[in-house]
């Protein structure tokens, strides 16, 4: 029987260089969210009305200077696109006032002090939490996409970035016990990773309302449940990000665009049998990576994958959702 359960599971996975007729519902449900992305973000636009002007004040190389940009439109990216291309390439998020970590392409609202953050600055740790929070999110992209719709995926959340817990990490649930994937399955999932690097697709952040939420995660029942408290804690908000067609809940910030990824390792997948209820199977994926920028010794790299195959002690999605919600929806 346990053979069989294995044989389930196998033929439930496959990644994205396989024909799309065998996962289309993960491609129609995140088109779906997608579209509706589009829409708000549409309407947001439209609705911004009269341009206003607000003054930024840039701080940084190669000089201080005082750009004139539009209020509700412009975003730090198009500020670095005035400064010089490599700004734009390099610059994983945004400071504002000296205290504000803030998205690339996230519209300014007022007139602010603006400093670029990239992986290379002296004081990297804003970058880094932003770094581990965006892998999270790409590696829910990858699984979304790597799963047949007999898998039963739902993405559950990804907890809070800790650097120091030493891997990044997606909470998902299957519809099967007793997946444990193969080290050419997890390096499968690696590769996904690293395609979508190649790509380098911007990640974008949009504010939308409770409602919409719902409409956008209507397939699945834990963001639905998620979705109130987030919205409580938020003034009535759902903060919603999107990568390609993959949308999914964060309060962010994250980095600006997936270029920013250099290696990467998805290198675990433990079973999570506290959390499992009525035929639905929990898991903490886990992974390791290094942003494009830097480059380290095989040798050191491999002591880092060794030690992201360690359960992570984030909060577990079965624990108190109340207390939970702030973390697990990072």
């Amino acid at each position: 029987m346990a053979l069989n359960l294995r044989k389930i599971s196998r033929s439930a996975f496959q990644v994205q260089h396989v024909a799309k007729k065998h996962f289309s519902l993960s491609s129609r449900v995140s088109t779906k969210a997608s579209e509706l992305f589009s829409e708000e973000q549409n309407r947001q636009r439209d609705r911004v009305g009269r341009i206003e002007k607000i003054e930024v004040r840039y701080l940084g190389l190669p000089q201080d200077t005082t750009l004139v940009m539009n209020r509700e439109l412009s975003t730090p990216y198009d500020c670095a696109r005035h400064i010089g291309e490599k700004y734009c390439q390099q610059s994983a998020l945004a400071l504002l006032d000296n205290k504000t970590p803030w998205d690339m392409r996230r519209p300014l609202r007022d007139s602010c002090t603006l400093q670029l953050l990239n992986f290379t600055s002296p004081e990297p740790h804003i970058a880094n939490k932003v770094f581990w929070r965006s892998c999270s999110f790409l590696l829910g992209a990858v699984l979304q996409s790597s799963f047949k719709p007999t898998a039963g995926l739902h993405l559950h959340s990804f907890p809070t970035p800790n650097i120091k817990s030493g891997s990044f990490v997606h909470d998902i649930v299957l519809a099967q016990e007793h997946w444990s994937p193969t080290v050419p399955e997890l390096r499968a999932l690696s590769i996904e990773m690293i395609k979508l690097s190649q790509k380098d697709l911007p990640i974008e952040r949009l504010d939308v309302d409770s409602e919409l939420a719902v409409e956008m995660f209507h397939d699945n029942p834990f963001k639905r449940e998620q979705i109130p408290s987030v919205a409580s804690k938020n003034n009535g908000q759902i903060t919603v990000y999107r990568v390609g067609d993959h949308v999914d809940i964060s309060k962010g910030p994250m980095m600006g665009s997936t270029g920013l990824l250099g290696r990467c390792t998805i290198s675990a997948a433990h079973p999570i049998k506290e959390a499992n209820e009525d035929g639905k199977y929990f898991y903490r994926m886990q992974g390791v990576a290094l942003p494009s920028a830097l480059r380290i010794h095989h040798f050191a790299y491999a002591i880092l994958e060794n030690r992201s195959r360690k359960l992570n002690s984030a909060k577990l999605p079965n624990e108190p959702f109340e207390d939970a919600v702030a973390e697990q929806v990072a």
